[in-house]
């Protein structure tokens, strides 16, 4: 089945009246809708309009108050909690912003913890705009069980995402997002979807056996990246995203949502910093970009983001190619 080219403009009113027809109101579609339309623009499909049907269904099951509005909260100068109240994680993290960097530029370093939210997106949307502040910033948050401990046999982590941003001022900030698992949960579902076969050494079936039929991995569970490595980043962000911040583990999360295919409540946890109050000068910029120079003069490197704003520049200027099946899915809600 042949795709269909979108504009950016109406990729964002399809996600925005479709989450308003379920039940949010504008200031939460809109948020929502921003974050959808971040990801089909810089080429993150896995993250766009693919992932509607599960924002819609948490507000069909009324897990997720799409009118809710999110509370700042300050609870040291250089800690700004947002209470989300049951939000999507965009509409929290566009309250929270301004108080983060307002905090960072007079602290140096602040952190914004958000509690009671549902986080069903790629995480380096989150960071562009602290980092268009001229600010450094890290994101994590974790999920439902979906990783195997190493050593393990069982789910027990999230697939736990982690990205940081670098400030680069009158360029793109440069922004890596990671999953901790060896491929994101939304990419196995992808290749599900399209009856692609998969990389062996991403997961295993239900009965812990190794598999390259996604399918099988959607029912058991995926592997850590780099073993007993990537199983330790992927419990540090358990830690920072639920016990930091007074919010749920991944497996505490699982036993009290619905299953009703939507992210589910939970926290996640950002932290900004202000490269000129830590270091005392303005100079950080000029070293930084001497050394990413440096990894530019390698044949065959790029920096993370390099990818998805080349992405940008072309999906601005031709429009977006969304899968038909995608679009069908929509239509049939």
């Amino acid at each position: 089945m042949s795709d269909k080219i979108m504009s950016i403009d109406s990729i964002h009113e399809l996600a925005k009246t479709t989450l308003m027809k379920f039940g949010a109101d504008a200031e939460n579609a809109g948020a929502v809708a921003d974050t959808i339309t971040m990801a089909e623009r810089d080429g993150c499909v896995s993250h766009g309009l693919f992932r509607l049907a599960g924002y819609v269904a948490t507000l069909k099951s009324g897990k997720v108050d799409g009118k809710a509005r999110p509370k700042i909260n300050t609870l040291a100068p250089a800690v700004v909690q947002v209470d989300g109240k049951n939000c999507f994680a965009p509409h929290a993290l566009k309250a929270g912003r301004p108080a983060l960097i307002e905090a960072t530029k007079t602290c140096g370093i602040a952190v914004m913890p958000m509690i009671r939210v549902h986080h069903f997106a790629a995480l380096w949307p989150d960071l562009e705009g602290i980092c268009d502040e001229g600010l450094a910033a890290f994101a994590c948050v974790n999920y439902k069980p979906s990783v195997i401990p190493a050593g393990g046999k069982k789910a027990l982590y999230g697939t736990n995402p982690i990205a940081f941003g670098w400030p680069r001022p009158g360029k793109k900030p440069m922004i890596f997002d990671m999953a901790t698992s060896v491929m994101a949960r939304g990419e196995v579902a992808v290749a599900a979807r399209d009856g692609h076969a998969i990389s062996d050494g991403v997961g295993v079936d239900a009965d812990g056996n190794p598999t390259s039929d996604p399918n099988e991995i959607l029912k058991g569970a995926l592997l850590a990246f780099g073993g007993y490595k990537g199983s330790s980043i992927s419990m540090m962000v358990e830690l920072l995203s639920a016990a930091m911040i007074g919010e749920s583990f991944s497996f505490e999360a699982a036993v009290r949502d619905n299953n009703d295919g939507g992210p589910p409540q939970g926290g996640q946890f950002l932290f900004a910093m202000d490269p000129t109050l830590v270091r005392g000068d303005e100079d950080w910029s000029n070293h930084a970009e001497g050394f990413f120079d440096k990894i530019y003069e390698q044949d065959g490197t790029r920096l993370p983001g390099d990818r998805r704003y080349s992405n940008r520049a072309k999906h601005e200027k031709d429009g977006v190619s969304v899968s038909n099946i995608v679009l069908d899915k929509i239509r049939s809600l």
